[in-house]
């Protein structure tokens, strides 16, 4: 099966930046903004993204789907593609390349199956296209050729087998050591500005803690800006973790910092208008407004 259309839901931060990669490299690369928010449209707009207004004329036009998304939302657009196939009656393949566990990356391919349409498990790691450091697709499944076939248009693309929800639990363990490191690191330093202790505890992370405290420094003023879409990605990594016998508590907890700094002014930034003068200090000056009382 050719996929020379594919259709990107949505053109987030990642999704437009994909988009683009493959409209740069011969694909013609569409979206569906029906509904969509001015910022969404702006980064289609940018990416060069063909609109065709809803999902179902994605579904209309698309070899390939690839679904993008907060993963909180994986499991109902699926089934919004899923209906819009029965209408139609057109099986473009589906990609599902959200932040899942294996579990919901399994109902999510059980939803597009009884549509009956092909379905392709992914992850993605590191940044979007074109941001630096390459952006990795790890995808299993019966018949991954059609993803296999995007390796080098932008990013690279890695099978690692057969099984759906295989791709999906190397995301959720790469990004629990990732996201949950980076809310290990603000949970520290929030409890050691409120014991009184987060000068000395500086001080000496930059005697023998230099490289996580500059990391910590790089980063944990800026988590909010994506805390809201990361909070149900703690949550689906912190089911995994239980599916396979290991505690969920680290993820638990991640979702539960990520949920604090959603609540902060910090929150409305996006990664475009994120104010890099801001220190970690006066990040958790901030944060430490809004841990609840009596904590």
């Amino acid at each position: 099966m050719t996929t020379e259309t594919i259709a990107i839901l949505m053109p987030g931060d990642m999704g437009h930046a994909v988009g683009r990669a493959l409209r740069e490299h011969g694909h013609d690369a569409i979206c569906a903004l029906e509904g969509r928010g001015g910022a969404t449209r702006a980064l289609a707009a940018d990416a060069g993204l063909r609109d065709v207004g809803g999902i179902a004329g994605a579904v209309d036009e698309a070899d390939m789907i690839l679904s993008i998304l907060p993963p909180s939302a994986a499991l109902s657009q699926a089934r919004a593609v899923a209906e819009a196939m029965r209408a139609s009656g057109r099986k473009p393949i589906y990609v599902d390349c959200n932040a899942i566990s294996p579990d919901t990356a399994k109902q999510v391919g059980a939803v597009i199956a009884e549509a009956g349409a092909p379905f392709i498990d992914a992850g993605i790691i590191g940044l979007a296209p074109g941001k630096g450091g390459g952006t990795r697709f790890y995808v299993s499944g019966p018949d991954v050729a059609p993803m296999l076939a995007l390796d080098g248009k932008g990013f690279s693309v890695t099978g690692t087998g057969e099984g759906i929800g295989e791709a999906s639990a190397l995301k959720m363990v790469y990004a629990g050591l990732t996201k949950g490191t980076w809310t290990l690191q603000t949970a520290v330093l929030m409890a050691a500005r409120r014991l009184g202790v987060i000068d000395p505890l500086l001080e000496e992370f930059g005697i023998s803690q230099q490289g996580p405290l500059d990391a910590m420094r790089a980063r944990v003023p800026f988590l909010p800006a994506d805390s809201g879409r990361w909070i149900g990605e703690m949550e689906e990594i912190a089911a995994t973790f239980a599916s396979a016998g290991v505690t969920s508590g680290f993820h638990d907890g991640a979702a539960d910092i990520f949920r604090l700094l959603a609540q902060t002014p910090y929150a409305a930034e996006t990664r475009a208008t994120l104010d890099k003068t801001r220190t970690l200090e006066q990040a958790l000056d901030t944060y430490d407004k809004y841990v609840p009382s009596g904590a």
